[in-house]
């Protein structure tokens, strides 16, 4: 299985999403929603850059996520997603002094 089939798999299950509800809000066909969606978490099939980004902001990650090759890279994006702007900054900062 493929990074990106991993990642939209678990994403998908953790935003309590099923696979056609998911294609249908990235702006999928509704008679093809669930079976693309289940093409592209068994690595049959690679959704197209447009997609990705699409599924990332149903799902509420950065669409980075799906193709962070370790967990804790992948974690550390989603975590640094979710903070203010304000706090992004800070991070930023503590990092560039590092």
């Amino acid at each position: 299985m493929s990074v990106l089939a991993k990642r939209l798999k678990e994403a998908r299950i953790r935003a309590d999403l099923s696979q056609e509800r998911l294609g249908l809000e990235a702006g999928l066909d509704a008679m093809s929603a669930s079976a693309r969606m289940n093409r592209y978490e068994k690595g049959n099939r690679v959704p197209s850059l447009e997609l990705v980004e699409r599924i990332a902001k149903v799902l509420k990650v950065p669409a980075a996520y799906f193709y962070a090759e370790d967990d804790e890279t992948a974690e550390l994006l989603i975590a640094f997603h979710r903070l203010n702007k304000a706090a992004r900054s800070r991070v930023m900062s503590a990092i560039r002094e590092e």
